[in-house]
């Protein structure tokens, strides 16, 4: 079974929770792999289980990037906070590009993964 990554900062992690409760029956679907405070904070508000990862600033990125090298993520989730800047940048742009590099969609926003759960639904 392929994994979906799901990745939020601080100040996006109720949106991402959030919307993984909304699309629920989606993400049972599917094994679900996530950056540390994130994976808790989805676990605490849904039955989903989620394997997780060091926190973003931690590794927690470049763990997820390796799943994405091996070409064992399906999708990720990555709610961004456009409007803060993260001390950790240059590894979130590392993840952003693996995904573009091994052609993984990666949505930053609900919008996009919107688009990205529809796609996913459609090719199953």
């Amino acid at each position: 079974m392929k994994k979906i990554a799901l990745i939020a900062h601080d100040r996006k992690k109720d949106e991402l929770v959030d919307f993984v409760k909304k699309y629920h029956n989606f993400f049972k679907e599917f094994e679900l792999v996530a950056t540390g405070t994130t994976g808790t904070r989805i676990m605490q508000a849904t039955d989903l289980e989620v394997t997780r990862y060091l926190s973003g600033p931690l590794g927690g990125d470049q763990q997820i990037g390796s799943e994405i090298a091996l070409e064992k993520i399906k999708a990720v989730f990555f709610f961004r906070d456009p409007l803060m800047a993260q001390p950790h940048e240059p590894d979130i742009q590392a993840l952003v590009r693996l995904c573009d590099v091994h052609k993984i969609p990666c949505a930053t926003n609900s919008a996009t993964a919107e688009l990205i759960i529809e796609g996913l639904q459609k090719s199953e």
